[in-house]
């Protein structure tokens, strides 16, 4: 059953991709066919086999080899260990996989967006904001817990914004806040803040060290950090129980 699941998740990774690549740019993401962006060749069907046609075709368009970004595979390989992941968490096919891995393939998406562009559409994040609020039958509290952290996080926004006299958070992170909350609940979240903010720290001492005035996206680190703590929910529990009772 596994083996099915990682074939799902590498097949909707592969279209990811085409999300990653059309959204931002306001492009439909069903018509026109995929295409090559070097000689707009329209990439034949036995091209475009997740993963393996970019091993077979070495990482080179079969028209004119003009490179192919290894992160195409990356993805699609990405989304088929999630999706695993996901069903190994749950122990069953349900509505709630669906929809979870839903959410977690759209904050995959929201960040690779993110560091291509330091921005987010709001249409994604919206999607994944609203699909976590049915994420478990839990619904009006997933929505109450949505609020709450969304709330906090623009109380937050706006003070530190004031006494540093700049933008300190986008409202792209507020709304994945919000989908946080839905999939993690008050204490939980919290704990992926921490996270994510702790792995965050990594990339930004490297910049300072290296005098690299580099503006750091931070939903990459908050969608790794709300898997990571949604995957090992039970330990967090147990470790917030263990310091605050």
């Amino acid at each position: 059953m596994e083996f099915i699941i990682f074939i799902f998740g590498v097949l909707i990774g592969s279209f990811l991709n085409v999300v990653i690549y059309r959204v931002p740019k306001n492009k439909s993401i069903i018509y026109p066919a995929s295409s090559c962006p070097v000689c707009n060749t329209k990439i034949k069907p036995w091209h475009n086999i997740p993963i393996i046609s970019w091993i077979l075709l070495k990482g080179k368009c079969a028209y004119c080899s003009a490179p192919i970004s290894i992160r195409y595979p990356i993805i699609e390989l990405l989304s088929g260990i999630l999706a695993v992941l996901i069903y190994i968490k749950l122990q069953h096919i349900d509505i709630f996989l669906v929809i979870n891995f839903a959410v977690f393939a759209t904050l995959l998406a929201l960040s690779v967006i993110d560091l291509d562009y330091k921005a987010v559409p709001d249409s994604l994040n919206l999607l994944a904001l609203t699909l976590s609020f049915f994420s478990s039958i839990n619904i009006i509290d997933n929505f109450t817990n949505a609020l709450i952290l969304m709330g906090g996080m623009s109380l937050i926004r706006f003070y530190v914004s004031y006494f540093i006299k700049q933008e300190a958070m986008g409202e792209g992170d507020i709304i994945v806040a919000g989908t946080m909350g839905a999939l993690l609940g008050i204490k939980l979240s919290l704990i992926a803040i921490f996270i994510a903010s702790f792995i965050a720290l990594i990339p930004s001492l490297y910049n300072r060290i290296k005098n690299q005035d580099l503006e750091l996206p931070f939903i990459p680190f908050l969608a790794l950090g709300t898997f990571i703590v949604w995957f090992f929910d039970n330990f967090f529990l147990n470790l917030w129980s263990s310091i605050y009772g």
